[in-house]
């Protein structure tokens, strides 16, 4: 009998792909398991190129319907939270388990909800009554009412930031006992409850920092304001002071106890409140804004994605002081510095055809679009990659290659935008891979790495396969004939931004289709090209519970 692995039928290296895409093209489709993985790590319901939020819920259920694997939604919720940083995917995954293992849902309930917006999402999710339920049941009311009691009271002033559902909406459905006068009194001022209700509290019972916080929203000077702040120590969400700050003076305090995170996000509010601008500018405020935003310590212990300050990069006024937008780009680098190295180079194809222009959020009703597009991220990913792995061949592409040139000077948000402006047309994600095949065929590779929405409709592959699949098995034949049988087999890794359920290359031993734009799938996309067994889903259920 003849070796099975050297002498199989040349079909059966191209595995037909029965499913059609979102963009009416060929496709394979991914297991439950996968599909669901996937829409966890890059869902934010908010309206894909292809499909309507609806049409993404939707999804989900149905995918969730199909897995009868508990503990696997359990550990895709936390996986969601803790690895892919998501906000609303983990919330709904635990609002379905909750319907069906009421300890696994307890078990994870307070690492799926780790703050106070997370907690309303959920909240507002069961409401709704799209899974099922539109109230809390007995053993919901219980979690609700744990976190509550248990939550620190920065926590709480910080989920009272918000409505619909607001805070007040959610005390009075949870209804939790209070454990103490101190928490009986903070919820009967949290509910906007008349002081004689809160019996046996008083107004004596609140805490000290929410008194501080009373007395800041009261005081009819900027003295007295920043004397709250500065002074007496009151530190809690600028959220919660803005709206009763008198004036520049009290914004530049309120700068100074804002976190990284929140200076970030807020460049253009500082500005529009005088932090920086002409009149009230100077270089302390601007230094000080721009050495915490560059902080390798903070950048390292924070939850921040390189992604996060090119949107603030870009979104950032022009009035915004140059040397805070040069802590941006700083920062970035920092924040790519534990991109881990290749075992070799690789090719990093970037999609840049029209459906990659959407917003990286979806549609998300009138003023809630982010600006972020998922080119932008895709840019930024493949950037990192190549900044970190240099040896790399990075190659744009829609229907065709882009020839892209690169400064080794330039910084990854600059290189990064430069890369999202190629392209605009159809898509073929087989491109890089036939450009490897022609252009580079004299290379060796350690694999290939596609960062796209894997809506690929134009082009076909040999035998009812997709393009990126006949253009795949030439690449490997290239690469054998390059290094004979002492390398390692090359590795595909098709690393898709969006939540669809489809794609072009079947996952198996040499294939890997993972979901995500976080840092997590950089350590994920390492291992599985160094040879490792870590994939996807393995990934996941690997979460300890």
């Amino acid at each position: 009998m003849a070796n099975n692995t050297l002498f199989s039928s040349l079909k059966s290296k191209f595995p037909r792909a029965f499913a059609k895409n979102e963009a009416g093209g060929r496709a394979y489709q991914l297991t439950p398991k996968q599909a669901l993985a996937q829409m966890a790590a890059t869902g934010t319901f908010g309206g894909a190129y292809y499909a309507s939020a609806q049409n993404q819920l939707d999804t989900v259920r149905t995918l969730i319907d199909k897995i009868d694997d508990n503990q696997y939604l359990a550990q895709l919720a936390v996986y969601a939270r803790e690895r892919a940083y998501m906000k609303d995917m983990p919330a709904a995954l635990l609002v379905a388990l909750s319907n069906r293992d009421t300890e696994l849902m307890h078990r994870v309930f307070d690492r799926v909800v780790d703050n106070g917006r997370v907690l309303r999402t959920m909240f507002q999710m069961i409401r709704s009554g799209q899974f099922g339920r539109n109230s809390l049941s007995s053993s919901l009311q219980r979690a609700f009412a744990r976190w509550l009691n248990e939550a620190s009271v920065g926590k709480l002033l910080s989920a009272s930031i918000g409505h619909d559902p607001s805070l007040r909406d959610v005390l009075r459905m949870a209804r939790p006992t209070p454990k103490d006068n101190q928490r009986r009194a903070l919820f009967g001022w949290l509910t906007d409850k008349e002081l004689d209700k809160w019996a046996p509290a008083s107004a004596g019972d609140l805490p000290e920092t929410v008194r501080k916080l009373i007395a800041y929203r009261a005081a009819d000077s900027v003295e007295a304001q920043i004397q709250l702040l500065d002074g007496d120590g009151l530190s809690v969400r600028w959220d919660l002071l803005a709206d009763a700050a008198l004036g520049p003076a009290v914004w530049k305090a309120i700068a100074r106890q804002m976190g990284p995170q929140a200076l970030r996000m807020n460049l253009n509010t500082l500005l529009r409140h005088h932090v920086f601008s002409k009149g009230w500018r100077d270089n302390e405020m601007v230094d000080y804004v721009a050495n915490r935003l560059s902080d390798v310590d903070e950048i390292r212990r924070s939850r921040q994605f390189p992604y996060q300050y090119l949107a603030a990069s870009l979104n950032a006024s022009a009035e915004v002081p140059h040397k805070i937008k040069a802590a941006l780009h700083q920062a970035a680098e920092i924040s790519c510095g534990n991109v881990p190295e290749l075992p070799g180079p690789v090719v990093i194809g970037l999609d840049t055809s029209g459906s990659m222009s959407m917003a990286i959020t979806g549609r998300r009703g009138r003023g809630a679009t982010s600006t972020m597009r998922c080119v932008d991220v895709a840019a930024l990913f493949a950037a990192a990659m190549l900044r970190r792995n240099p040896d790399s061949v990075l190659i744009p592409f829609d229907t065709q290659a882009y020839s892209a040139q690169f400064d080794p000077a330039d910084s990854i948000l600059s290189l990064s935008k430069r890369l999202a402006k190629f392209g605009g047309g159809g898509t073929d994600c087989s491109i890089p891979l036939y450009f490897a095949n022609t252009m580079y065929r004299d290379r060796r590779f350690a694999g290939a790495i596609l960062v796209s929405d894997n809506e690929s409709w134009v082009g076909t592959g040999r035998y009812g396969s997709t393009g990126v699949i006949t253009e795949w098995q030439a690449f490997i034949k290239n690469q054998m004939r390059l290094g004979g049988h002492d390398i390692a087999a090359p590795k595909l890794v098709c690393v898709d931004i969006q939540p669809y359920e489809t794609t072009q290359a079947p996952e198996r031993g040499d294939i890997l289709n993972i979901g995500g734009f976080s840092d997590a799938v950089f350590n994920v996309v390492a291992a599985f090209i160094s040879d490792d067994t870590q994939r996807f889903v393995a990934e996941v259920e690997s979460i300890v519970l």
